[in-house]
């Protein structure tokens, strides 16, 4: 997508690199209706396969339109709407901007037929053929074995699982004959006949390996009730996807060209057929009959039930054998490779005995070099090839046949309801929004890749990624009962830290595997859906931009973007926020100063990365340091920096966001103050400011007779320990609700980092302590803001009081009911045990709703400012990316960026959102009496506009 220069650039105004070329128009015979009428939606959404009705266009003064359209180039291209939410009505008002200045050039994106297609083809397979794929894998391992004698080469667990898979398979032949000719079939009798045994194995093998993969490597083991469902539900998807084939099958299509008829007659099999589907441009035809509305989904009871059949039949016929050992004579030593028992769940002090619950155990030799083969488990669901699915409906959108769901609900029937109910065109700012970040277009930075491969190959344990190998228990040399206490206890903690690194070793390797499937691709994309409060997450689960400074780290915009006037400034100003350490609540002419003081550094990590100085290691995010660091190298290498291109997303982040929520909502002018919405020289840090109160009342505590006040004790302990790190986690969390006993623990582990405290009574005890006086100053501090919350949560009682779900409606038309219900109990019986699966009962959890509403609401208010961010980003012509309170964008549109995200918390904030609220709250429960609003100050939310750092 290369920028367009021509000569006349003197009398011409030409769109920036910044402006989004890819745009569907309707036909261009006659140009009246482009300007008036917005354009209908294409088969598929994402292209056209009618070129003719695209140009490039010339649009003059007068307002005329001109098409420059060859037929070479329609016969040759196809041009997709990429990203495919631009419509007419857009472009209309951007052309009437501009109809009287000058004349303006607006290019499209080309994309060779043969190309989309591939990827298109390619995309299709990857969503529906997996399952099918492995099977076939499996059986030309089994064939190959058999002629070659290859075991031997064979990775670790492809050997074992390969065992597995023939006994496997027969077992479930054997049982799906068996149910056939019952004439009282079992319940789940029909489900289990309705895939290829083969398929079922396939399936049951790696959710189970998935599930045991992400565990504790120590434990070994996994609930039974959660296996059973994951499989139940794998199975039905896969069913679904070969009923669709199966009516493909059957169906005659029209036929539109003779080379498609050609396709048609060489079409060998079914999958040729599908694809000859897709070819012809009926790609919602095709999505029809996947998601085909006439399919029954199956209940969870069927899913559990089916699901603990296939793994009692997986228990009885995998086994493992150990490495040969033994003398000649001796009996190999083959065992079970599950075991299913019950665990006994407690409660403590008195460790009573709560319930019983079933688990798959594996045996040890199973999890040996489990991290390094995790490649060989997982389904490849990798990211998107061609842009999403635009959303239209709940389950309208996303993928082009995976499930694909507009929210998150986690089962909540009331939440569903809500979502399927309310009418699309209410919902049409949220769909936008989720069309707007699913279509940024990703890429793999291979040079970060790179690093973080040797990293790992060595190892790993520095830049953030795990050590590969377990810390060594601890001997034992004593007899002393106090040593062998000691010891104990030793010996769990390692234990525990082991399990957690086997789980982070786990899934560093998921997220490098689908790194290194996409890294040789052009660019990929992740749609997006909501949770329930309406904040938006990539659906894709392992490498994503919401994860670790890793995934950040490798991940980078596929379009790239000259650095412009502005670009390296804001360059600049992004690694000093990566180094962290304070770096970044500095002045930006101080963080300016930072990176050119530290340039050689820079130049040297660049070049010598694990040869040379490693500074970037220092950093707190280093992945994503490094990547700077090679950009700004780039570019002050250059003879022209403002050319170099960069495809960097830099971030902007806000000063404790869900505060800067409560300050405007309250409009408290101190609390604006202390959250960045005013201007100022430098950045305030709420976070060192309640550090500093926490201090001082500590001090003072410290000064008492710790024969009055045992708190005494504790403040002398931790006066040298107290910072702005101790106090951060809780600070953030505050306005999202945390209790005492969530901030206790995120301090105590904060000061267990800080290894000055070694006992673990005197810890929990100064925890404690800390924990109080931080919940203290911060009600001194937000007094507005805890008036608001305690509104918000009052009115949640009132409503949960009789027997409801709060339920709200975000600004931008998201329905959101709390899903905070006691749950029932129903009891299953299965083959392999009792399951008791629980259901989301009709009675509320009325201090759930209450605690949860106010940081619920705030959540919903931050999710739909990012939203309104993302499409007046769209808009202008930038490339956006967000994470929640974290606005990423080209370093070139930076500037651009900050204005809109203002302008647009302005507008959020502009609108009564607590008089709605209100209201709302009245108009659904007449009979209730609420509290009044909480008194607001005069603060002037137009100060946002001229705040540096807002958002920085």
């Amino acid at each position: 997508m290369g920028n367009s220069e021509t000569s006349g650039l003197s009398q011409t105004h030409q769109i920036s690199s910044s402006f989004p070329r890819n745009v569907k128009l309707p036909s261009l015979h006659t140009p009246a209706p482009f300007l008036s009428h917005p354009v209908s939606d294409s088969s598929d959404d994402n292209f056209t396969e009618n070129p003719g009705n695209l140009a490039t266009m010339l649009v003059t003064p007068n307002g005329g339109i001109s098409s420059e359209f060859s037929k070479e180039l329609r016969d040759r291209v196809v041009i997709i709407q990429d990203p495919p939410w631009i419509s007419s009505l857009y472009i209309k008002s951007l052309l009437f901007r501009n109809r009287n200045r000058c004349d303006v050039k607006i290019e499209f994106k080309e994309m060779e037929r043969h190309k989309y297609y591939e990827l298109r083809r390619r995309q299709i397979k990857a969503e529906t053929e997996a399952w099918e794929n492995m099977v076939k894998e499996y059986k030309e391992l089994e064939k190959e074995m058999c002629e070659k004698k290859m075991a031997p080469n064979l990775p670790y667990f492809k050997k074992l699982m390969l065992g597995w898979f023939e006994p496997l398979t027969e077992a479930i032949r054997t049982e799906q004959s068996l149910q056939k000719p019952k004439k009282n079939r079992i319940a789940f009798a029909p489900y289990i006949d309705s895939l290829p045994p083969e398929s079922m194995a396939v399936i049951v093998m790696h959710k189970i390996m998935g599930l045991l993969m992400m565990g504790g490597k120590q434990d070994r083991c996994i609930r039974v009730v959660e296996a059973a469902l994951q499989i139940g539900k794998a199975i039905e998807q896969e069913v679904r996807i070969h009923a669709f084939l199966e009516k493909t099958k059957h169906q005659k299509e029209a036929v539109a060209s003779e080379s498609q008829e050609n396709s048609c007659e060489k079409a060998a099999n079914l999958r040729k057929r599908v694809k000859n589907l897709v070819r012809r441009g009926r790609g919602v035809e095709v999505q029809k009959l996947v998601k085909s509305e006439n399919h029954e989904p199956w209940t969870r009871e069927i899913q559990a039930k089916l699901g603990c059949c296939l793994i009692n039949l997986l228990t009885q016929s995998a086994y493992v054998q150990p490495p040969v050992s033994q003398s000649a004579d001796s009996p190999p030593d083959v065992r079970p490779a599950f075991r299913h028992f019950f665990k006994i769940a407690t409660r403590e002090p008195r460790q009573t005995v709560v319930r019983r619950y079933g688990v798959i155990e594996c045996d040890p030799l199973i999890l040996d070099g489990f991290e390094s083969n995790v490649k060989h488990m997982m389904v490849p669901h990798i990211p998107m090839l061609i842009p999403p699915k635009k959303w239209k409906g709940y389950d309208k959108g996303g993928y082009l046949f995976l499930p694909s769901y507009v929210m998150r609900t986690h089962g909540s029937r009331r939440q569903q309801d809500a979502v399927k109910t309310v009418s699309p065109r209410k919902m049409q700012k949220v769909f936008e929004a989720l069309d707007t970040l699913g279509n940024t277009k990703w890429r793999v930075n291979k040079s970060i890749l790179s690093v973080v491969e040797d990293i790992w190959a060595a190892g790993g344990n520095i830049a953030g990624l795990v050590n590969r190998e377990d810390v060594p228990l601890p001997e034992l040399h004593s007899d002393d009962p106090i040593e062998i206490k000691k010891w104990k206890f030793s010996i769990r903690k390692a234990k525990k830290n082991n399990m957690e690194m086997h789980s982070l070793r786990c899934d560093t390797e998921l997220k490098l595997s689908v790194a290194r499937a996409m890294k040789d691709e052009e660019g990929f994309y992740y749609p997006h859906n909501v949770d329930f409060r309406g904040r938006a997450y990539p659906m894709h689960p392992h490498l994503n931009h919401l994860s670790s400074d890793l995934c950040r780290g490798i991940l980078e915009f596929s379009e790239g973007r000259p650095l412009g006037k502005s670009g390296l400034y804001w360059l600049k100003l992004h690694l000093a926020n990566l180094f962290g350490g304070g770096v970044q609540k500095l002045p930006y002419d101080e963080r300016l100063s930072f990176v050119e003081n530290n340039i050689t550094e820079v130049f040297d990590s660049a070049d010598n990365p694990l040869s040379g100085n490693r500074w970037w290691l220092k950093a707190e995010d280093p992945f994503q340091f490094l990547a700077a660091c090679i950009n700004i190298s780039e570019a002050l290498r250059s003879s022209s920096p403002h050319t170099v291109i960069s495809h960097l997303p830099i971030h902007q982040d806000g000063s404790c966001n869900g505060l800067q929520h409560y300050a405007a909502l309250g409009r408290d002018s101190f609390e604006a103050a202390a959250v960045n919405l005013v201007a100022g020289h430098k950045p305030t840090d709420v976070y060192s400011e309640i550090a500093e109160r926490v201090l001082d009342i500590m001090k003072s505590d410290s000064e008492k007779d710790p024969a009055d006040d045992p708190n005494a004790v504790l403040a002398k302990l931790l006066i040298g320990q107290v910072d702005r790190k101790l106090v951060k986690q809780t600070v953030m969390t505050s306005v999202y609700g945390v209790t005492y006993v969530g901030a206790r623990e995120q301090i105590r582990k904060r000061l267990a980092e800080k290894g000055f405290i070694n006992d673990d009574k005197v810890l929990f005890m100064a925890a404690c302590y800390a924990a109080k006086v931080t919940m203290a100053a911060l009600g001194q501090l937000f007094q507005a803001a805890r008036a608001i919350m305690s509104w918000l949560g009052d009115c949640a009682k009132i409503i949960a009081s009789e027997n409801q779900p709060v339920r709200w409606t975000t600004p931008l038309g998201l329905p959101v009911v709390q899903p905070y219900f006691k749950t029932k109990r129903h009891v299953i019986r299965t083959s392999l045990q009792v399951l008791a699966l629980q259901r989301e009962g009709d009675s509320v959890e009325v201090r759930k709703q209450k605690t949860a509403f106010p940081p619920n609401f705030v959540h919903s208010l931050d999710g739909s400012h990012m939203m309104m961010t993302a499409v007046a980003c769209r808009d202008a012509g930038l490339r956006f990316a967000g994470v929640h309170d974290s606005f990423w964008t080209h370093a070139c549109d930076v500037d651009k960026m900050n204005q809109i995200l203002r302008e647009k918390f302005v507008d959020l904030y502009s609108m009564p959102i607590l008089e709605d609220l209100l209201e709302s709250f009245q108009s659904s429960y007449p009979t209730l009496r609420f509290p009044p609003l909480p008194k607001r100050g005069d603060f002037d939310l137009r100060n946002v506009l001229d705040s540096p750092y807002f958002f920085n």
